[in-house]
Formats: structure tokens, C-alpha cells, sequence
């Protein structure tokens, strides 16, 4: 029995990485095809709405708390960052780079949230620890390899025979660049809707509504700029089956599907598990980009990226140690109180689970 709950969130984590690769590469192959990156965030943010808002209504119609002006403003500030211009980053760093590179930023995020959330107290360092030194550790190996991401794209070690000419290496080699800043971007725009959504939590705790109103206010704001943008209807027509496909699977699966089961694994087994099955999808990215996109995968791109999931699993290591060390600390202020001294230790305590 105990088997059985444990293989089910592996299963489940491990299917939900596998379809956001399939996610990324679908999305890589449609935007070289020139479609534009706004209509799709809006069709895909419109879907993910579709899709969110029955489940929503269904499991926290008993529970949801009233929706005050101050919190659809908090909403829609949050959609604003954490949605449309994180995706718009994101599809415009995708275009210009590829699908398994794209993923390398992804495993940056709980990093660059745990950096951001530092100066503003949401999370605490101990450097006399083992868990705040891990913490530090994992970060600085983290951006080790953005750097290395960024600026180093070394030989190609897929098709390493290919001799591209200069001024074609030179215009790719910009384009790297510029992708890699876009994608880097973007995953801090997501890190910090991450500080942004926890705040919020504490006073509209609806995951499932918060995000249906999440994606709704984000396909209204992509919609809304892209008609100021460009105002031609032939760009919102989807043209073949590809498009169609894309855009729905991004927009159930990507959008739906995929967070309603990674809310599940966090309630069985906890975020910190969740975030462990991650770098799975660059692996499945890189498996798909290279046998259907044939993409070329770069030295730079295999270092970095191994620098990054390196860093990701130290900070995850320590931050899983300071959880199981919570509630044995809180256990030390019960007992503590019990004979009448409680009020040191619950100083130690608060300062210790601050983050």
C-alpha cells in the first residue's frame, strides 16, 4: 500500500514533465512557423480559463471567500507579470533559442524566487548551518550556470560535422544571446509572481479560482495589446491542424490538466518533491527537440544546464532538511513551555521558520 502512494505521484510527476516537453516543442515548432506570440498566449491563457473555471467552481464553491475590488486589482497586477509578459518572454526567448534550452531557465526559478525572496524576509539564511550554507551553495552553482549558459555556447556535439558559414554563426550567435536574456528575464518575472501569489494566498486561498481568474485577466491583457499592436484579423485565424493542436493541448494540458495534478503531488508529498521531478522535462525536451525539431544541442547548453539542476537539487536539499527540521523545533517549544521558559525558544522558533 505504501508502494502504491508512492509510485502514483512519481507516475503522475513524471507525466506531467513529459507532457511539458511535448508542450515546449509543439510551441517551438508553431512560432517558427511565424505565429504570433500574443494571439497565442491569449488563445492559450482563453482555454486554460475554459478549462479551470467548472473545476474551480466544483471544488471550492463551499469555501471560496468573497472577491473584493482589492483582490481582482491584486489579480490582475499579478496576471500582468506572472502570466503575459512571463509568456511573452518566454515564447520570444523559445523562438530565438530551442525548446530544450528554454527548459534550462525553467529549473532556475525556484533559485532566482529564493534570491528575490531574501531582501524582502520571506526567506531566512543561516550561514552557520548546514541547510543555509546548502541553500547559498545551490544558488551561486545555480548562476554558475546561467552565466555559462549565456555566454558560452561551445560546438555543437549532435551533428558536430556540420560547418555552418561565419556570418550565418555570427547571426546565430546573437540571436543566443538575445534569447538567453529573454528566457533569463522571464524566469525572474515568473520567480517573482511566485512572492507575488503567496502573498495574495493569505487572503483569497482558492488555488483552483485564483488561477482561473488568473488566466482569464491574462488572455484579456494579451488580446487587449495585440489589438493596439496589430490590428489584422488574419493573425487570429488558425490556419492548420498544428495550430489547433498547440494551442488546445497548451491550453488544457499545459494550463489545466498539468496543475490540478502538480496541486495534488504537493498536497500527498510536498513542494520540495514536486520541484525534484523538473529537470525531467528538459531531458524529455531534449529526447523530442533532437528527433523531431533536429534541433542542434551545444556543449555550452549540456554544461550549463548541468550546473543549473545541480544547483536546483542542493537548494532543494537544504530547503527539504530545514522542513523536516521545523516541526522538530516547534516540538522543542511545546515542551519548552511546558516547564515555563517558552517565550526564548518561541524567539528562536519564528526566526527560524520566517521565510
Amino acid at each position: 500500500m505504501g508502494s502504491n502512494n508512492l509510485m502514483r505521484p512519481v507516475l503522475a510527476m513524471v507525466a506531467v514533465n513529459f507532457g511539458f516537453s511535448i508542450l515546449n516543442v509543439l510551441t517551438k515548432k508553431v512560432l517558427d512557423e511565424g505565429f504570433n506570440h500574443m494571439v497565442f498566449i491569449t488563445y492559450r491563457q482563453s482555454i486554460a480559463a475554459i478549462f479551470l473555471a467548472p473545476v474551480a467552481y466544483y471544488w471550492e464553491r463551499k469555501s471560496r471567500p468573497k472577491l473584493t475590488v482589492s483582490i481582482l486589482c491584486q489579480l490582475f497586477f499579478s496576471a500582468l507579470v506572472g502570466l503575459t509578459l512571463t509568456y511573452y518572454l518566454f515564447l520570444l526567448g523559445l523562438k530565438y533559442t530551442s525548446a530544450t534550452f528554454s527548459c534550462a531557465f525553467l529549473n532556475m526559478v525556484p533559485v532566482i524566487t529564493f534570491l528575490l525572496a531574501l531582501p524582502l524576509g520571506q526567506e531566512t539564511v543561516n550561514m552557520k548551518s548546514k541547510t543555509g550554507r546548502a541553500k547559498v551553495l545551490g544558488a551561486l552553482v545555480c548562476m554558475s550556470g546561467a552565466i555559462l549558459l549565456i555566454l558560452y555556447k561551445g560546438f555543437p556535439i549532435t551533428n558536430p560535422h556540420s560547418r555552418p558559414n561565419t556570418m550565418t554563426v555570427e547571426k546565430g550567435t546573437q540571436r543566443w544571446i538575445a534569447g538567453s536574456m529573454l528566457l533569463l528575464a522571464g524566469s525572474t518575472t515568473w520567480a517573482s509572481w511566485f512572492l507575488m501569489q503567496a502573498k495574495i494566498g493569505k487572503s483569497y486561498p482558492c488555488q483552483y479560482s485564483s488561477t482561473a481568474i488568473l488566466s482569464f485577466f491574462s488572455a484579456f491583457q494579451s488580446a487587449f495589446v495585440t489589438l493596439i499592436m496589430r490590428r489584422d484579423v488574419g493573425m487570429w485565424i488558425l490556419k492548420d491542424k498544428l495550430e489547433i493542436l498547440t494551442i488546445t493541448y497548451t491550453g488544457v494540458v499545459g494550463s489545466g490538466l498539468s496543475y490540478v495534478v502538480m496541486s495534488w503531488c504537493v498536497k500527498q508529498k510536498g513542494p520540495v518533491f514536486t520541484s525534484a521531478f523538473t529537470p525531467l522535462t528538459q531531458i524529455f525536451a531534449a529526447v523530442l527537440d533532437y528527433s523531431f525539431l533536429h534541433e542542434q544541442t551545444y556543449l555550452g547548453s549540456v554544461l550549463g544546464s548541468i550546473l543549473v539542476i545541480l544547483g536546483l537539487y542542493i537548494l532543494l536539499w537544504g530547503k527539504s532538511i530545514e522542513a523536516e527540521e521545523c516541526p522538530l523545533k516547534e516540538a522543542e517549544v511545546v515542551k519548552q513551555d511546558e516547564h515555563g521558559n517558552a517565550e526564548f525558544q518561541v524567539s528562536l522558533t519564528i526566526n527560524s521558520t520566517s521565510h
